[in-house]
């Protein structure tokens, strides 16, 4: 199946950024989306939104650190419309900081959010693509998923962790497309998850320049649209007048 229409397309983290602008722009182009992350009350507004522009959505709370909850939601998804096209692994969480502050707890829940929660999506999706013969992961990373910078270095490491298993799931899979979907500096909440002050206001300077969720979103389709036997493997998308 190539194109977007009609796709059915499960999206962790939707309820903002990058995943709210997938959700609204895939749901535009006639794909059925099916909306997760924590927050309901805000899944719910978006998806009104949609269904009343036209679109066609469904949403349900999901906490991608819990692999009973990403069961569900695969499940929910599979139950409104029969089958799951594509699963967008949007869910992520930055906060940065020196190795030297010890934030243990923080990188507990960046290593739970950023690599346990992609597993969890592909170890409740892989089955159902596979009973199917055909579905798609689009997996988000980041350029820090590329090279790593100070305050970064656990954040980095799970976005290259993001890369290694979206290649091994590709090689190990001939008849699933797999993609990584790199973001740079993007428009999103995701600094507010930042606690060392050091490492927040060299983030204030390093987001200076951005570009919307709407452009990672577009990349997004971009690889959904394909057909069959086109697989997208990695997409980078930066602002064009960023040095990072």
């Amino acid at each position: 199946m190539s194109g977007v229409e009609s796709k059915v397309v499960a999206i962790t983290g939707a309820s903002s950024g990058i995943g709210e602008a997938t959700a609204r722009l895939l749901a535009a182009r006639g794909a059925k989306v099916v909306i997760g992350a924590r927050r309901a009350e805000r899944l719910g507004r978006l998806a009104a939104e949609i269904n009343q522009a036209g679109g066609v959505a469904r949403f349900r709370a999901v906490d991608v650190t819990r692999r009973e909850d990403v069961e569900a939601f695969i499940g929910f998804a599979r139950k409104e419309f029969g089958r799951v096209d594509v699963v967008v692994n949007n869910a992520g969480v930055m906060p940065l900081s020196p190795l030297d502050a010890l934030k243990v707890d923080e990188w507990d829940r960046v290593i739970d959010v950023n690599i346990r929660g992609v597993l969890h999506d592909i170890a409740a999706g892989l089955p159902v693509m596979k009973a199917q013969g055909f579905g798609q992961f689009v997996n988000v990373s980041s350029i820090g998923g590329h090279a790593v910078s100070p305050t970064a270095a656990v954040y980095c490491a799970t976005k290259f962790a993001v890369a290694a298993i979206s290649e091994g799931l590709r090689q190990e899979n001939d008849r699933i497309r797999v993609t990584v979907t790199s973001p740079g500096v993007t428009e999103s909440e995701l600094a507010d998850s930042i606690s060392d002050d050091t490492a927040r206001e060299e983030m204030r300077g390093f987001r200076r320049i951005a570009i919307a969720p709407e452009a990672i979103a577009r990349a997004i389709a971009y690889a959904v649209e394909q057909p069959d036997d086109v697989d997208v493997s990695e997409v980078i998308v930066r602002p064009t007048a960023s040095p990072y």
